[in-house]
């Protein structure tokens, strides 16, 4: 493998290190040693479920091979994944709110392992209904387990600022060294030890397993509205209202739509950004520098969020316009330097370019993730949140849906420039959010000091 890959990786690695060791007083938030008994619990369970999903991720597309179905098949199975999550995913979030977020979780983990369970059998409808559990079990893991933290978070009468270090270190470590050790663990499974192709998938389900029985034994269930007289079509009204009610959640939702089809759609397009003429690229590699470069983001994140002068609205807009610009390299090296054109040989020198640009996206990602659970705390309404958050998810998934159908039919840079232009407008709605919010805070200090000079002005009474 050529040193080029090691340098990023090691150069990767010491700026990680450098900010985790040098981390003063000032990056940090004070907190009670009760709040990190639950931040801790918290944390093991969320890294073991994230070790479930992570497992399986580099795996299915090689097993759907390896059963001999073809790119086509393989495509529509992908696309049940992402078609459940969105037809399903909201009845399952309403359910979260009315009948308990932990049973969620614990549907999470079930729902999960069943579809684990069906990678065993090669025939194609077990593998599609793999799939739809897996849908379902995706917009559990992205809405339930958060809820319920940000749900027990305020229960115990935690300060909101704290929120922002679990979410931090969540991220940290469930989609940073969680991640990269789930692929070292893949590869030592399937390759190693010769276990095949399912190996991966069995030992997700271990990991969920266990996962399960920690929150079955240590979690508290808490709710979003339990009101008996509350049908789920009056929870998906109330959830509708909420967004078309407050800009601000409206604006949140937009923002999160366009990042995260543009992350996956990236999932999908770097491969043949850096191999477009069938480089000799290590995928498995580069996949655990991209994992790195998402832990150095969440280390950026936890430093900004400490600092409460510091609003989350206002570093966001730089944290899109760095997204936009690094998801636009692979349309200016197009356009700038010309193609070799020479099959196979080495990584070439846009390519280089792109994976340092692609770096600085993943990094943007780890920024993105515990900012936009920040922003979701102060935001959406405790009583139908985890609803709200799914429906978050279904103009994500429709559009993942017609990228993955059309995916042949558009140019690669043309992806890329769309992608771009999202994650730019999504830079104007964040600015959009920050003068509302500012405008909302400025109002609410000014109506504060109003009713203190009103005190202060009445005349006292013998």
């Amino acid at each position: 493998m050529e040193i080029f890959y090691f340098l990023v990786f090691g150069g990767l690695t010491a700026v990680v290190a450098l900010l985790e060791f040098t981390k003063t007083s000032r990056d940090l938030i004070n907190t009670s040693s009760a709040f990190n008994a639950l931040k801790n619990n918290y944390l093991v369970v969320y890294s073991l479920m994230m070790a479930g999903d992570w497992l399986q991720g580099p795996y299915v597309y090689y097993l759907y091979s390896q059963y001999g179905y073809g790119k086509g098949e393989i495509g529509q199975l992908f696309i049940a994944g992402f078609g459940s999550s969105m037809l399903f995913g909201t009845l399952v979030g309403s359910l979260a709110d009315k009948r308990g977020r932990k049973r969620a979780c614990i549907t999470y983990c079930i729902t999960y392992i069943l579809s684990c369970v069906t990678k065993h059998s090669p025939l194609y409808k077990v593998l599609m209904l793999g799939r739809v559990l897996g849908g379902i079990a995706t917009s559990l893991l992205f809405s339930a387990f958060e809820s319920w933290l940000v749900a027990e978070h305020f229960k115990r009468g935690f300060d909101p600022q704290w929120l922002s270090v679990t979410f931090s270190k969540a991220i940290f470590l469930g989609n940073g060294l969680v991640a990269i050790i789930s692929g070292l663990f893949g590869n030592l499974l399937v390759d190693t030890l010769a276990l095949g192709p399912v190996a991966p998938f069995d030992a997700a389900a271990c990991f969920l397993a266990i996962g399960m029985a920690i929150i079955m034994s240590t979690w508290g269930e808490n709710y979003g509205d339990s009101s008996e007289n509350k049908d789920l079509l009056a929870q998906f009204k109330g959830a509708a209202v909420a967004i078309a009610s407050d800009e601000k959640i409206a604006l949140l939702g937009a923002i999160q739509s366009l990042f995260e089809g543009s992350m996956y759609t990236f999932v999908f397009l770097w491969t043949p950004a850096l191999s477009p003429n069938g480089e000799e690229i290590p995928h498995g590699f580069i996949f655990a520098t991209f994992m790195l470069a998402s832990m150095l983001g969440s280390s950026i994140a936890s430093r900004l969020m400490a600092r409460a002068s510091l609003k989350v609205e206002s570093y966001m807009q730089i944290v899109f316009i760095v997204s936009a610009t690094s998801l636009l390299l692979p349309v200016i090296t197009s356009l700038i330097l010309v193609p070799t054109g020479v099959k196979g040989g080495s990584i070439s020198f846009s390519g280089c370019i792109q994976l340092g640009g692609f770096c600085a996206f993943e990094a943007c990602v780890g920024i993105f993730w515990p900012s936009i659970m920040k922003m979701r705390s102060q935001y959406i309404p405790e009583e139908a949140r985890s609803t709200i958050m799914n429906f978050f998810r279904i103009p994500l998934n429709i559009f993942v849906c017609i990228v993955l159908y059309n995916v042949n039919a558009f140019p690669m840079i043309v992806m890329f420039g769309m992608c771009s232009i999202f994650l730019f407008v999504a830079f104007l709605l964040q600015r959009r959010l920050m003068i509302i919010a500012e405008s909302q805070r400025s109002k609410s200090e000014d109506w504060i000091a109003m009713k203190e000079r009103e005190v202060e002005a009445e005349p006292l009474t013998v």
